[in-house]
């Protein structure tokens, strides 16, 4: 995660999260992620290779069609910033928006 201070009361936080939960940010992931960006007052930005959106709009966040696998950008401009990208963090790559992550592949080796 960075952090700059740019002024007294403006704070700026980044940090870089990949989706790891199997069916990626669809509109339920994408609604928690926004429900809790709406938690802070600072502006929150989320970006992948393409797109910036606003996290704290469903229909922009639904339009970055994150799937497992994605890296996004999370960008945080206010007085609680800090606190942001850490809420934000912790649900993507910890609770992983409570869904299941990709099993891995198991496979059958029989010798013989």
């Amino acid at each position: 995660m960075q952090t700059e201070q740019n002024s007294p009361q403006k704070l700026v936080c980044e940090a870089s999260v990949e989706i790891r939960n199997a069916d990626g940010l669809h509109m339920r992931p994408a609604m928690q992620f926004v429900d809790v960006a709406n938690l802070f007052d600072c502006d929150i930005t989320v970006s992948n290779d393409q797109n910036v959106v606003d996290g704290k709009s469903i229909m922009q966040m639904t339009m970055l069609a994150a799937t497992c696998g994605t890296k996004l950008k999370i960008k945080a401009e206010g007085s609680d910033a800090q606190q942001a990208i850490e809420a934000l963090r912790d649900l993507v790559e910890h609770k992983h928006f409570d869904e299941p992550t990709p099993k891995k592949n198991k496979r059958n080796t029989k010798s013989g």
